[in-house]
């Protein structure tokens, strides 16, 4: 496959579009921390938010290979979820998305979009390389099989925790990860929409 493609197609997402979103976004997020966020359908964005898609035709269509969702809070914006379908990753799909997006969101008098990612060194690197600049952390701790289960409770009748999410203090890390096998720092990215 060439490096990059040679030419990327942005558009607005479409519901015609959930099934092949769903199949991009579950196959990008399995080789990610984010490997069990996983959903049947894709969430409804509150209004005004933006909604991305990048395409390839297909034997009977076309094909979701990128995937921008960001939610809009008055001048400040969030990406609620970016992926890449993994035949694609590196190729500029992601950058292509960001690029598009960015003019919706000055003429939406939005000042700054913020991202939250985990340790995945690829999605960090590509952050920092679109202007983001880290200013938050904190950890994302799952209690699981084998962990240490100790101080939880739960209501009477039902048994200790078998799974849960957690979020902790950065402060924390040492003693988390020491407790927990699956712990990770959670990273908050911010960039101006101007440069």
């Amino acid at each position: 496959m060439p490096s990059s493609l040679p030419s990327i197609t942005v558009r607005a997402y479409t519901p015609t579009d959930e099934k092949s979103w769903l199949r991009c976004r579950a196959l990008s997020f399995l080789g990610s921390h984010y490997y069990n966020d996983v959903t049947p359908r894709r969430r409804v964005l509150d209004d005004p938010s933006i909604a991305l898609v990048v395409t390839l035709p297909s034997g009977c269509g076309e094909v979701v290979v990128g995937i921008l969702d960001v939610e809009i809070d008055v001048e400040a914006a969030t990406i609620d979820t970016i992926a890449t379908h993994p035949d694609y990753q590196g190729r500029g799909v992601a950058t292509a998305l960001l690029a598009a997006a960015l003019p919706i969101l000055i003429t939406r008098d939005v000042t700054t979009l913020d991202a939250w990612t985990r340790e995945d060194v690829a999605a960090n690197a590509w952050y920092e390389r679109m202007g983001f600049i880290e200013n938050y952390r904190y950890m994302h701790v799952y209690l699981g099989d084998g962990d240490d289960a100790s101080g939880f409770t739960t209501p009477e009748g039902l048994s200790t925790p078998v799974i849960g999410f957690m979020h902790g203090r950065i402060e924390d890390e040492g003693e988390l990860r020491s407790r927990f096998a699956r712990t990770y720092v959670c990273r908050q990215y911010v960039r101006p929409i101007l440069d």
